[in-house]
């Protein structure tokens, strides 16, 4: 498993690296559409805080990246569950105050018996960022989301109805530190009795160790990441997770003219899942990411 696990690994990180090698020898002319684009992208991110978004809550600003995590469920009988990708994909930011994500589905491997492997759900998700201010101006801001999945996984790893997911996020950063929570709830299209209602709430505190030098890179941070169940299988049941980690961005791989870093860079990071819950289907759950925002 460690030998399968590391090679995917190292496919991601050369799927990743390849594109950031061609992107970073050439930027888009100012004139054509793509570099209009991008120069609104700019424009657009510029008038909201500019911190690092989290290991596993959604962060309530705009973000254009790849994304791709990879996470280790290790359940309470002690069997893993490697999520591949964990539902990561395209972001984009095509209008003034939206991005769009665009998540391919999630490969379960299962390493306990009598169970089937496969893909999960499709995801996708939409925000709309109602309020921002950037670190000069007051270092918020409020987004909501409206998320939902498709049922598309087979045996058994996924859903068997489409959901509906909307959420209100928001953020506060006083200098190097920030704080993000985001609070939503499941709606399942058809079948609410038996799939249920989860309300779930992330909460993450982030520091950034420096301002300049490599140490601006570094975020060491903490999330609270808790579901709630009304109704299903699990009703009345809460689980909570402690989340220590640290994510380091954005390594910048490309340079404008004027010598500042552009808009193509490397992030990654890694953390912990500790169930902190009497009730845990599962613990010290192992998360993995990497991005290449652009």
């Amino acid at each position: 498993m460690l030998h399968r696990s590391s090679s995917i690994l190292t496919l991601a990180a050369l799927v990743l690296s390849a594109p950031a090698l061609t992107l970073s020898a050439q930027q888009p002319p100012a004139s054509s559409f793509i570099g209009r684009y991008q120069a609104r992208v700019t424009a657009t991110q510029g008038e909201q805080p500019h911190w690092i978004t989290p290991l596993v809550t959604v962060t309530p600003r705009l973000e254009q990246e790849l994304r791709t995590d990879f996470v280790r469920n290790v359940s309470t009988t002690g069997y893993d569950t490697w999520v591949y990708d964990n539902g990561k994909g395209l972001e984009l930011i095509p209008f003034r105050r939206i991005e769009l994500l665009f998540n391919t589905p999630p490969f379960f491997n299962h390493l306990a018996s009598n169970t089937n492997d496969g893909f999960g759900d499709v995801t996708f998700l939409g925000k709309l960022r109602l309020f921002a201010r950037n670190e000069e101006q007051g270092n918020a801001i409020v987004t909501a989301f409206l998320g939902g999945s498709v049922p598309t996984g087979k045996n058994g790893n996924g859903t068997c109805c489409a959901i509906v997911t909307p959420t209100l996020a928001v953020g506060k950063g006083w200098g190097l530190f920030d704080l993000t929570s985001t609070a939503g709830g499941t709606l399942p299209v058809t079948n609410s009795n038996g799939l249920g209602h989860t309300v779930l709430w992330n909460s993450v505190a982030q520091y950034r160790l420096a301002h300049t030098g490599v140490a601006r890179l570094f975020w060491p941070e903490v999330e609270m990441n808790s579901s709630f169940f009304y109704g299903g299988s699990n009703d009345g049941k809460a689980v909570t997770y402690a989340t220590p980690g640290a994510v380091i961005g954005r390594i910048p791989l490309a340079h404008n003219a004027d010598g500042k870093p552009g808009r193509l860079g490397l992030t990654f990071g890694a953390g912990e899942q500790i169930a902190v819950s009497h009730f845990h289907p599962t613990n010290h759950n192992l998360v993995l990411t990497a991005r290449l925002p652009f």
